[in-house]
């Protein structure tokens, strides 16, 4: 499947080398860390904390949790998108983007950026002034999720 037209190339993530995740991130650094990022008017940044030398929400954009031992280990459809979350988080509205607020179950506010027909979403955490904090981004792998994205659409924060 070829990516919406306006989206910028994936990064390459093969071969896998060590020097990959340097790569990834100075994309981060470039385009997010550094990216003064903004959705519909509002600034998105993250939490400036460290680990493993490198900010804690770079390694939610490019790892996924094993659930057996709890270690982050490298999900290259994460990696490959890492260059769609600037420009998804600065392009809403736009029509190719589900963007919505839902209210989980402890009460926190989620703001989706979904992109269903390239099955990549962003998720940030919405403060009361407007201020959005990035959490992460993934690609959509499983039909379940989908239908658990919709599910939360059709909910959604008026």
């Amino acid at each position: 499947m070829m990516p919406s037209a306006w989206l910028p190339p994936m990064f390459a993530v093969m071969p896998w080398t060590q020097q990959t995740y340097d790569g990834l991130y100075e994309v981060f650094r470039q385009q997010i860390r550094n990216g003064a990022l903004t959705y519909r008017g509002n600034v998105v940044w993250h939490f400036p904390e460290v680990s493993d030398g490198r900010e804690e929400v770079f390694w939610h954009l490019t790892s996924r949790e094993d659930k057996t031992t709890g270690d982050r280990l490298p999900d290259l459809r994460r990696c490959e998108r890492i260059t769609w979350v600037r420009p998804l988080v600065h392009a809403c509205p736009h029509a190719d983007v589900l963007d919505w607020d839902y209210v989980e179950g402890d009460g926190t506010t989620k703001t989706y950026l979904w992109l269903p027909d390239d099955d990549f979403l962003v998720i940030l955490k919405k403060y009361p002034d407007g201020r959005r904090r990035l959490v992460t981004s993934f690609w959509v792998e499983y039909e379940h999720k989908r239908r658990e994205l919709r599910k939360k659409y059709d909910n959604r924060a008026p």
